[in-house]
């Protein structure tokens, strides 16, 4: 069992440069843990590559495709109290937002406060870095290159 922020989820649902490493963490050990705002994130990813990337209407549709089918296997952290609670702890020690510290909390609730217990799978360095920090072992050993496959499209500028 490995816990999985977001950020390592949505190269196992758009094809990037972490896709293959994901890809590969995930075949090692098929148990994934997320936290409940997970899928809303994913979500939220696919939305923004169809929009700043241009992502065709059928490769969206197989990525939501891949999102619904790893949402039905996946352990899921739910909004409690504790959570949140874990959450705040976590905003006043480490320089995250609050959706990567509600992530960081649902893994040190998950792993009932022994991290060193549960492999933390992230492609974000803050994230990573906090992680570390809170005693996970975090996955992959080596970053993937640069994050994105695909470049953004150019807008023209309108009177020039």
């Amino acid at each position: 069992m490995r816990f999985w922020d977001t950020s390592a989820v949505v190269p196992l649902l758009a094809k990037e440069i972490g896709t293959s490493t994901a890809t590969s963490i995930v075949e090692e050990d098929h148990e994934i843990v997320v936290w409940w705002g997970t899928r809303i994130e994913c979500v939220s990813a696919l939305a923004r590559y169809a929009r700043e990337y241009g992502t065709s209407s059928a490769e969206l549709a197989r990525a939501h495709d891949r999102l619904a089918g790893l949402a039905r296997r996946w352990w899921e952290v739910s909004p409690t109290e504790v959570l949140r609670n874990t959450a705040e702890r976590i905003l006043r020690t480490h320089p995250l937002r609050a959706a990567d510290a509600l992530q960081l909390a649902a893994a040190v609730v998950v792993s009932d406060g022994q991290p060193t217990s549960l492999p933390f799978v992230s492609f974000d360095l803050r994230q990573r870095d906090a992680a570390r920090r809170e005693g996970f072992p975090v996955l992959p050993d080596q970053m993937p290159g640069p994050r994105l496959v695909k470049e953004p499209r150019r807008r023209r500028k309108v009177g020039s």
